[in-house]
């Protein structure tokens, strides 16, 4: 399909820098192809669901990923960024790194001379290899837990660019952007979704009888990507690494055989979900990497309906969201969210988004 079919103009003042206060007081579009759009809030989300439907969350932790560094060659110095995006070995990164054209493979880099410090002010890594589009590999000198513990004194949060172009990250950051049920490290990019729930959302869904289960994908730096070819068959996903489990495949299973539906709670959950489902939407235990690209024209086989924020134009979540509620209710869902004062992106408000039936 050609990408400029998901393009749209959005104003920069939708884009939100801050989530709302408190986090499920965001707004929710809920999205039924059949009947329009309702504009509600993320606390109406029990009255959406019935008793028996299961939410399902991606329960990646966000780890302090951006690193500031200078890589010396000889005399030569230049300072550069890296943004981690998917773990290879205990002491080696696939990573981001800007400006690429000053790193070749075999430089050192040393990160953490920004004023924070680990290791007496060291976490040096050596340039493995260069790949395209600013991508290399990283070997770190420290390896496993020490690792672990360097980055959480040296990085920063990496906030998409479209926050990070607009302010610094800071300690507020570090709670925002995160979930509240938050487990397993190794995302470098939040499931935003889940940002909107707390602890008396989960109540007021455990009164309702809504059961809710938890995967793992470990979201990558390469969800911010843009689509640079002109057409979706030449798009090359990043991949990310994910976990279900054999008692959450189980309890999914039964929980559609008696009735009940698949809610995914962010693209990240569907994507997993997805990528674990059989052809007739039995889901099974599975663990591994997933590139999985899904367009209008995807048949959905685990997943009935998405929770799920804003997302860029010309995005890959975009043309998730049109593969799954239909490409012309999303450009009019979205039309809707700009004209009606919606907050876009990480940070900003909620829809939900039932099937497009066919």
């Amino acid at each position: 399909m050609r990408v400029d079919l998901f393009d749209f103009d959005l104003p920069e003042e939708r884009i939100a820098l801050r989530p709302a206060e408190p986090r499920d007081h965001a707004r929710l579009l809920a999205v039924q192809p059949s009947s329009g759009f309702r504009d509600l809030s993320v606390q109406d989300l029990p009255d959406l669901l019935n008793p028996g439907d299961v939410l399902v969350f991606n329960d990646t932790k966000v780890i302090p990923a951006q690193l500031k560094g200078i890589r010396r060659r000889g005399d030569a110095v230049a300072q550069v960024d890296a943004t981690l995006h998917m773990r290879t070995a205990p002491d080696q990164w696939a990573a981001f790194v800007r400006p690429g054209k000053r790193v070749a493979a075999g430089d050192r880099i040393h990160f953490g001379h920004d004023g924070n410090s680990c290791f007496l002010g060291q976490l040096d890594a050596t340039v493995i290899e260069k790949r395209d589009g600013g991508e290399v590999l990283l070997g770190f000198d420290v390896s496993g837990a020490f690792l672990d513990e360097a980055l959480h004194a040296v990085g920063h949060i990496p906030l998409p660019p479209y926050i990070a172009s607009k302010r610094d990250d800071d300690e507020r950051d570090r709670r925002d952007y995160q979930t509240i049920y938050a487990r397993e490290e190794g995302a470098v990019a939040a499931p935003t979704a889940g940002l909107h729930f707390t602890p008396e959302l989960f109540a007021a869904l455990d009164a309702k009888g809504i059961q809710r289960r938890f995967v793992t994908l470990h979201v990558g730096a390469g969800t911010f990507l843009p689509v640079k070819a002109d057409d979706t068959a030449d798009h090359k996903m990043h991949a990310e690494i994910g976990v279900v489990s054999s008692a959450t495949a189980s309890a999914l299973n039964a929980a559609r055989a008696g009735g009940g539906r698949i809610v995914a709670v962010g693209t990240t959950s569907l994507r997993l979900l997805e990528s674990a489902a059989r052809e007739d939407g039995t889901i099974e235990a599975w663990s591994g990497p997933t590139d999985i690209f899904i367009t209008p024209g995807y048949r959905f086989k685990a997943v009935d309906v998405l929770m799920t924020n804003f997302h860029l134009p010309r995005s890959t979540l975009f043309m998730l969201v049109s593969a799954f509620s239909g490409l012309e209710t999303m450009r009019g869902a979205y039309n809707h969210a700009i004209e009606n004062g919606y907050r876009f992106y990480s940070y900003g408000d909620s829809s939900l988004l039932f099937r497009e039936q066919k």
